[in-house]
């Protein structure tokens, strides 16, 4: 630290009359990372949590399906891309998770890695979900290119039944934990794009995906 520096925290540590034990306090209270008052919805039981997740998620333009395996997961797409009327071809994601699914059971034509914004559909898994906003969190990362979050019109997201979490505060701990992974980008996103800024009339995909739409995976990861 520089000594300007630390001769004004030290004017204001006395101004303040801090003691060695007030220090000691501040730190453990920041290494504990004790959860401020969390929202009563956020704390819906874990049998709750995906209808709660789906509620969300519907109020704010997403669409979500729920599948028993993750051997649904390919023909859920496949059926998704038909139904909206999409080219059977998308940028995926090389994520391990992604990769040992059944994609030669459907006709989908799949490339992974990042997209310049010439994709029209996006795969990606998400690193987590919260229950009370509808909100999927997703990392950056050499298996998770953040161009698929957003350049893609449509985005396909794989959600594990087991990541859904009631409240935001549960997500930070399972990112502390990660310790020295941690990756440099964590994306929190909650339906697909949206702005009224022009004459207050919603407009979809203006800084990212028209839809987002989210596959709730149980028996996966």
């Amino acid at each position: 630290m520089s000594e300007p520096r630390t001769e004004i925290l030290g004017k204001l540590r006395r101004a303040l009359a801090r003691t060695d034990s007030d220090a000691a306090a501040v730190d453990a209270r920041i290494a504990a990372h004790t959860a401020n008052l969390v929202p009563a919805r956020g704390q819906v039981p874990e049998p709750e949590r995906v209808a709660m997740f789906r509620a969300m998620a519907g109020e704010v333009g997403g669409t979500t399906e729920e599948l028993a395996g993750p051997a649904e997961v390919p023909a859920a797409v496949a059926r998704y891309l038909a139904g909206q009327n999409l080219p059977a071809r998308a940028a995926m994601a090389p994520d391990p998770l992604l990769q040992g699914l059944p994609w030669t059971t459907t006709v989908l034509e799949l490339r992974q890695g990042r997209t310049h914004g010439d994709d029209l559909v996006g795969i990606t898994a998400a690193f987590a979900g919260v229950a009370e906003t509808g909100t999927l969190v997703t990392l950056s990362g050499p298996t998770h290119p953040t161009t698929l979050n957003f350049l893609s019109e449509t985005h396909v997201v794989v959600l594990p039944r087991r990541r859904l979490a009631g409240a935001y505060e549960e997500v930070w701990a399972r990112l502390r934990a990660l310790g020295a992974d941690v990756p440099r980008t964590v994306n929190m996103i909650t339906g697909p794009s949206r702005t009224a800024d022009i004459e207050q009339t919603i407009q979809r995909g203006a800084h990212g995906p028209r839809r987002l739409h989210i596959l709730i995976v149980d028996g996966l990861d």
